[in-house]
């Protein structure tokens, strides 16, 4: 590996933070504007992460995101980088830092390895962005790049100015998927308004996001604040009547749906009768397997005295004895349900 000694390697970027600086320090400009990772989770396409997550982080606030998952990747990065560099013929080197893209103070790369063009100079080509990923997404990555990574390489190169990058994957930890990524100019300009103004709104103005669907924003939004038991907090009628209206017609969707789908899986059941495969023209077209969870209630009801052989103690927490003598530790550990009454505003 090719060790960068260019002051950023980027034509349209300096280096705003040194690689070895205190990590408080990195934690601060990281707060100070946009990177890579941020890109996809501002316009939805981080499963883990929202725009609300990136709103909380960048005003000091915890988004309750890092998993070990998200740890192991950061542990096997450099086995990735080095893994791409021998598979692909290309050279890679370690960037000097943050950078800083010379006109937009809050457009930032914090690149995983730079790839070069010719080791001997150490010419930049451009970034090098790894990922470590699961054998479920192993088809993802077989005829191009994944929206959320391609999104982030190609703001590493809307900061630095280059026209190539590549993205790496260990897909299952025994499969390595490369792919290149070339600049489009359409696609950076839109990039950069469209990050650029929700930057403006979001963080300089600090008007707080709309709410999205993603199941990671209604677990943060579940942590976000200290429950003040039976505080009230006024809400806009016409909004209010909006909010409900919309959730009652979209409850409405969900169990007409839910009913179509029901069904469509019945006559596939009906359809397969007493065997567990069901075939078209020879090709499998679905299963209906005995392979899904014990019922143990019916269990218990129908042989009560076997149930009884096969029953055993296990550890539980005594929740009524908690909620009674610790009632703030309870509290803090209990969900936050969201209940609508069918009669209201």
């Amino acid at each position: 590996m090719t060790t960068m000694t260019a002051p950023s390697g980027a034509p349209t970027a300096r280096l705003l933070l040194p690689a070895d600086a205190p990590e408080a320090e990195w934690h601060a400009t990281r707060r100070a504007g946009i990177g890579g990772s941020d890109v996809a989770a501002i316009l939805g396409l981080d499963k883990y992460r929202g725009p609300r997550h990136v709103y909380e982080a960048k005003h000091g606030r915890p988004d309750f995101v890092d998993s070990e998952s998200a740890e192991i990747g950061r542990e096997i990065e450099d086995f990735i980088a080095r893994l791409f560099s021998k598979k692909s013929g290309v050279d890679i080197a370690t960037p000097p830092g943050t950078l800083v893209h010379h006109e937009h103070a809050w457009m930032l790369a914090n690149v995983d390895r730079y790839c070069l063009w010719d080791s001997a100079t150490g010419a930049v080509a451009g970034p090098l962005e790894c990922k470590n990923r699961s054998e479920y997404q192993f088809a993802d990555w077989e005829d191009g790049v994944p929206d959320a990574p391609a999104l982030q390489c190609h703001w590493y190169m809307a900061v630095g100015g280059w026209d190539v990058g590549w993205v790496a994957a260990l897909v299952g930890g025994n499969k390595l998927r490369w792919h290149l990524v070339e600049r489009d100019e359409e696609m950076t300009g839109w990039l950069v308004d469209k990050i650029g103004r929700w930057y403006q709104r979001h963080v300089v103005d600090g008007v707080p996001p709309e709410a999205d669907g993603l199941e990671a924003t209604t677990e943060l939004l579940a942590r976000l604040w200290s429950v003040k038991p039976e505080a009230v907090t006024e809400v806009d009628v016409a909004t209010a009547k909006e909010l409900r209206a919309r959730r009652f017609d979209l409850k409405a969707r969900v169990k007409t749906i839910a009913d179509e789908l029901r069904t469509v899986e019945n006559e596939m059941r009906r359809l397969t009768g007493e065997a567990e495969i069901a075939k078209a023209d020879g090709q499998p077209a679905w299963t209906w397997k005995q392979n899904g969870a014990f019922a143990p209630k019916k269990f218990r009801e129908a042989l009560p005295e076997l149930a009884a052989e096969y029953t055993h103690l296990v550890e539980a927490i005594d929740t009524d004895r908690l909620k009674d003598e610790k009632p703030e530790i309870f509290a803090q550990f209990r969900a936050r349900v969201l209940n609508v009454p069918a009669k209201g505003v």
